[in-house]
């Protein structure tokens, strides 16, 4: 039998070094998530936040993902790089949730650094659990959109969910497997290619020239890898304060959201945990992001969408492009039935409302706050598609308050009608609004307290 004598640990059973625990209300652990249907503008949240972290983590989904973070002039776009990357004195991690699309990631390195992003070196890990994405998942994911037809779900077609399903199939392919033995590596590209051959015989892949690039990727990915469950763990038992940044948002989380208009994760709070192997009890404050008004990228139900005029002015005075998709995003009025529930699921602390600004020349302003389903009022969104695709939202209409508000820094200076906006906000939600952001950059973030 194993025994400790001196702080060693004798015998031939090995264990994880004995370490002293928190105590029990020690809540390490802070995480920012879309409280919508995404592009609420988590990227600036986490941005200004991490420079109170030591550390930032992504959590699940992969380059399907797009968070813009505006310093200065310039504009920085990631993908799949933390959003708090762009602090150079923060550790950024890539859990074992995110998929990682190698070509992506060293691409983006490249061009944000380009722009002027610190070093990575050093600063920068990824889980060797984490599962790839290959060239082939996303011509997968193309021809699954053109089989669908009409029925469509506007994926990105960067080959997250084909992937996500590889690893729910248990053939998928880790960064473990591609930076251990060469050899078992080519054998389970090998099956994986074929089990998606014996689906889509159209696919080709040149098997040989992949596994060629692969073999220079895995020596060019080996010095970011890690095991960043301990990490994290060691990291946490030292004091230090961690930053979960999530991808896409509560509405698109595939247990959660508008199913099947969905990612293929769980961007919910429960995906912070299973993403990164956090336990649920260093977990403190939950803060969702929310935009001003509603946006959506892609197909499925949105119930306040704006078909007409005022949608248009949405979409052109509030830049709403899609990070990585360039679609045009659909623009609606904010939606307090989504709210609620995406509350219910995470447990907010408090709220981020990004793009007020937008707004700003409006003379009416409107919030869905009830739905009603064949004359019944409800409150919280149907799991039926066809019942969420016909719901009657029930609206209060605020005054808007007609003037710019890009250079108010203190809320007591924001006008009367865009006080009494955010105040509704926060009485029909029940919780208090923490920051409001009034313009792209991170200096236009007003701290309410």
């Amino acid at each position: 039998m194993a025994s400790v004598k001196n702080g060693e640990l004798n015998g031939e059973i090995h264990a994880a070094p004995i370490v002293k625990r928190p105590k029990t209300d020690f809540k390490a652990v802070t995480v920012i998530l879309g409280a919508q249907w995404g592009d609420e503008g988590k990227g600036k949240v986490v941005d200004l936040l991490a420079s109170n972290a030591d550390i930032v983590c992504r959590c699940q989904g992969g380059n399907n993902a797009g968070h813009t973070v505006v310093v200065g002039e310039k504009e920085y776009d990631f993908h799949l790089l933390p959003s708090g990357i762009m602090n150079p004195d923060c550790t950024s991690v890539v859990g074992n949730g995110v998929v990682i699309n190698l070509p992506q990631f060293f691409e983006e390195i490249t061009k944000n650094e380009a722009k002027g992003l610190p070093d990575c070196t050093g600063r920068l890990y990824i889980s060797d659990r984490a599962h790839l994405v290959f060239d082939f998942h996303q011509l997968v994911d193309g021809m699954q959109e053109v089989e669908k037809g009409k029925q469509s779900l506007g994926t990105t077609k960067k080959g997250i969910g084909p992937t996500y399903a590889s690893k729910a199939s248990r053939n998928g392919i880790r960064l473990a497997d591609l930076l251990g033995d060469f050899n078992l590596f080519m054998e389970k590209f090998h099956n994986l290619v074929s089990a998606f051959q014996r689906l889509y015989p159209e696919l080709n892949v040149d098997v040989e020239a992949e596994l060629a690039r692969y073999k220079v990727y895995a020596e060019k990915i080996r010095p970011f890898v890690t095991d960043t469950v301990s990490y994290l763990h060691h990291a946490i038992m030292a004091g230090k304060t961690v930053m979960v940044e999530g991808a896409n948002a509560a509405l698109l989380d595939i247990d959660f959201g508008t199913y099947p208009y969905v990612t293929s994760s769980n961007c919910t709070v429960g995906g912070v945990c299973t993403g990164l192997g956090i336990p649920p009890r260093y977990i403190g404050e939950v803060y969702g992001v929310v935009k001003a008004y509603c946006t959506r990228v892609g197909d499925g139900p949105f119930p306040t969408e704006l078909k007409d005029g005022l949608g248009e002015v949405f979409q052109q005075r509030g830049q709403e492009i899609g990070v990585t998709t360039k679609r045009k995003r659909r623009c609606g009025w904010l939606d307090m039935v989504v709210l609620r529930y995406s509350s219910m699921v995470n447990g907010y602390s408090a709220i981020a409302l990004t793009k007020l600004d937008i707004l700003d020349v409006l003379d009416t302003i409107k919030i869905g706050v009830s739905y009603k389903l064949n004359g019944k009022t409800i409150s919280i969104p149907p799991a039926n598609l066809s019942e969420m695709s016909c719901v009657e939202v029930e609206y209060i209409s605020l005054p808007g308050w007609k003037q710019s508000t890009e250079d108010v820094r203190k809320f007591m200076d924001l006008p009367r009608e865009a006080q009494n906006y955010v105040e509704s906000i926060e009485q029909l939600l029940g919780l208090p609004v923490k920051w409001i952001g009034v313009g792209k950059e991170r200096a236009s973030m007003i701290q309410v307290y």
